[in-house]
């Protein structure tokens, strides 16, 4: 598992979906370069608009790494990946509480449901769960 791989990333300074998504670039075949760009604008839920938490659109974007055929002519593949981000989305919500950032955060409410290394934790093991596991069925 890759949990501390992608707390000890946000320590660095990645953001939670930078941290997440890059714990796993050899395993989907991308360098660690174009993941940090691809994934920098979903932090803090979306640049910081504390929308959907970051961690959660890393481990989508693998999804979306693993499952998707990059059939440009006659895209066949949606169906597929988002089954593994229905799961992953039930689950994260199931353990962080909401999937918004500003919900998981406590804003307004002054309740933090979850911090943000266990969201990144969380994440982590939805893409070894559901994504990575997936391929070996």
């Amino acid at each position: 598992m890759k949990e501390e791989q992608g707390v000890a990333l946000r320590a660095k300074g990645y953001t939670c979906s930078q941290a997440v998504a890059c714990s796993y670039c050899e395993e989907l075949g991308i360098d660690e370069k174009t993941m940090f760009r691809i994934t920098e604008g979903f932090g803090g839920g979306f640049g910081c608009t504390l929308g959907t938490c970051g961690a959660l659109s890393a481990a989508i974007a693998c999804a979306g790494l693993k499952k998707s055929t990059a059939n440009l002519e006659r895209p066949d593949s949606k169906g597929s990946t988002y089954v593994l981000t229905r799961e992953m989305t039930k689950r994260f919500r199931e353990e962080a509480g909401a999937l918004q950032c500003a919900e998981i955060k406590g804003i307004g409410t002054g309740k933090v449901l979850c911090d943000c290394n266990d969201c990144v934790r969380i994440a982590c093991r939805l893409v070894e769960d559901i994504v990575l596991a997936e391929g070996q069925k």
